[in-house]
């Protein structure tokens, strides 16, 4: 299962809103600790989004660029008949 940037970081928030309200001082130390793992996985969700995209883009290009030199290639072709 995949962890959203959104989901990870709404989860951060929650746990420093619990730090925040903590009395207990492990209580407050375990929120700490949550809200440093649900923020690091928030980057990691991040880096992971930004470089599926990238690869989307990429081979968006790569089907364009095929597409256009078989283009040229019919055109060259049907210029010969």
């Amino acid at each position: 299962m995949s962890i959203s940037y959104e989901f990870a970081n709404e989860r951060a928030e929650a746990a420093a809103r619990d730090a925040d309200k903590a009395e207990l001082d492990n209580v407050r130390e375990r929120a700490l600790r949550s809200e440093a793992a649900w923020r690091s996985m928030a980057r990691q969700a991040l880096k992971t989004e930004d470089a599926r995209r990238q690869r989307e883009e990429q081979a968006r290009k790569a089907r364009e660029e095929a597409a256009a030199k078989s283009q040229a290639e019919v055109d060259v072709v049907a210029d010969g008949i």
